[in-house]
């Protein structure tokens, strides 16, 4: 990509997009084939098209976009050779899209569909893009890094909702049919008032990409994503989100008024870890006194446990995503146990985005996967600063992760890992 490109250019330029809005969605009358662009070409971005491809006999890949070539090709290797999905791959050349600009590039080719699944970075600019131009979309979570990705989610779910496009959340948890039967049976009041959330994400390291001889800092930061605050969030915003929108939803998608905690780097230390964290705990309170304690980790060699247990004052309840069990159990000693169907909650987002878009009748997740992602980016910022930090100083702060433009030879932000005590609030 030539010269630099900056998150308010992406946001004006998605203005612009605003006449494709008025291409016909064939789709809205169940007819033709659904025409699907990826976005994010890595194992995640790959898993969303092999499950989109399997919504249903009408639907096709035609387009791929992926900052990295190589990330593109192999991704497409990979869909071609499946066979359940192959035949229903038809990405030629010219709609194969690279580099920064790779996603609007895509979203004019003619999609119907664009699955979003690039770092969270780029999610708020993407999204705007998507929606803008009239498109249905799935958006893996998180979908911000900071509160104004998040206000700018907020605004362009409010858009979709206008121009009856789908946003359908990554956050899959909440389409397990066992997950939704023991909340739905938390909702009707088996464990009584809620008091008290036990939310544990305890995992055993995680992955690092190494520099390679003639990238630039860009690039590096790019290949190693994960590792850094202003793509990933931290992995208690990138991979703790799932577990704090469970508590958000046992809640009633109530949020809670403040949260103090702390965190740090105590095994992953190297320069390869980046500047996040790896290990944090949280406690957000709600007005009416009711809490969530959040704990996460990720240490090689340690237990994992990734649960979610809930106490009420009238029964327990434990949810896990590990099929280790959903049961409830009242004070009186007697347990219900989930016994019913087990669905693939992954392809089940996909059935249930693709069937809404047959049917002209569109989902729109968008409210609760921007709050449970600003739930995740608010107990960042109590850990990094040491800070009490209030709902509503998150959802207004001001401090924007994101670069000065994006282009390869652009500077990344800071690499400054955060200290508690010392790191300000912004």
């Amino acid at each position: 990509m030539q010269g630099q490109t900056t998150r308010r250019e992406i946001l004006r330029g998605a203005a612009g997009l605003g006449a494709l809005s008025t291409l016909p969605m064939v789709h809205a009358a169940g007819t033709g084939t659904v025409r699907v662009g990826l976005v994010g070409c890595g194992g995640r971005g790959t898993g969303a098209a092999t499950q989109a491809l399997s919504a249903g006999s009408d639907v096709k890949l035609v387009a791929m976009a992926d900052a990295f070539a190589d990330r593109l090709e192999g991704s497409l290797s990979f869909l071609k050779a499946d066979s359940a999905v192959g035949s229903k791959v038809d990405v030629p050349q010219d709609r194969r899209f690279v580099g920064f600009d790779a996603c609007k590039a895509l979203i004019e080719s003619g999609v119907d569909v664009v699955l979003l699944c690039t770092p969270p970075q780029f999610r708020p600019l993407h999204l705007r893009l998507a929606v803008e131009a009239g498109k249905h979309v799935f958006a893996e979570k998180p979908v911000a890094v900071d509160a104004p990705g998040v206000r700018s989610v907020l605004e362009t779910c409010k858009r979709a909702a206008e121009k009856n496009v789908s946003i359908v959340s990554g956050l899959c948890l909440r389409y397990d049919a066992g997950y939704r039967e023991t909340v739905r049976r938390i909702h009707a009041g088996a464990a009584g008032d809620v008091t008290t959330i036990l939310a544990n994400d305890y995992r055993s390291g995680r992955w690092t990409k190494p520099k390679e001889p003639g990238m630039t800092e860009m690039m590096y930061q790019m290949r190693n994503w994960y590792n850094f605050t202003w793509l990933s969030g931290d992995f208690n915003v990138e991979q703790h989100v799932h577990h704090l929108d469970i508590c958000a939803w046992v809640m009633k998608n109530r949020y809670p008024v403040k949260a103090i905690g702390m965190g740090g780097r105590q095994v992953l230390t190297g320069p390869e870890y980046g500047q996040i964290y790896d290990h944090f705990s949280v406690v957000y309170e709600y007005a009416d006194g009711a809490r969530i304690i959040s704990n996460c980790r990720q240490q090689p060699g340690c237990k994992d446990d990734m649960s979610v247990q809930v106490v009420g004052t009238k029964g327990q309840a434990l949810i896990t995503e590990r099929r280790k069990g959903l049961w409830i159990k009242g004070t009186t000693g007697d347990t219900w146990y989930y016994d019913g169907p087990k669905n693939e909650m992954y392809q089940q987002e996909h059935d249930e985005l693709f069937a809404g878009v047959r049917a002209g009748k569109p989902i729109n997740n968008g409210e609760y996967m921007a709050r449970s992602t600003l739930l995740a980016i608010m107990g960042r910022m109590a850990a990094y600063t040491g800070q009490e930090i209030t709902w509503e100083m998150a959802m207004n702060s001001q401090e924007d992760l994101s670069p000065s433009g994006y282009s390869w030879d652009a500077a990344p932000p800071t690499s400054a890992i955060a200290i508690p005590g010392q790191t300000a609030f912004r």
